[in-house]
């Protein structure tokens, strides 16, 4: 699945009364495995540019990106202690 693909499903979601895709409810395991897998890649090749990651699904804020990678990063450190 591309970043067009994860659009295509973005866009079929409800939207509110502005036109906009609506925000209530997401949270952090509503990133589905195809769009961890493309933040994990997109941050191997850029590092922690939120912004630019966060440019290529255009459906997620710069904010719910960095929030989403620091949450795995401290699950991945608990888990190897």
């Amino acid at each position: 699945m591309d970043v067009q693909d994860l659009q295509q499903q973005s866009s079929e979601g409800e939207s509110d009364s502005q036109g906009g895709r609506s925000r209530q409810g997401l949270c952090d395991s509503d990133i589905s495995a195809d769009e961890e897998d493309l933040i994990i890649r997109l941050h191997k090749l850029l590092g922690d540019r939120w912004a630019l990651i966060a440019g290529r699904l255009p459906w997620r804020t710069t904010e719910e990106i960095e929030k989403y990678w620091k949450m795995r990063s401290q699950e991945i450190d608990q888990s190897s202690d």
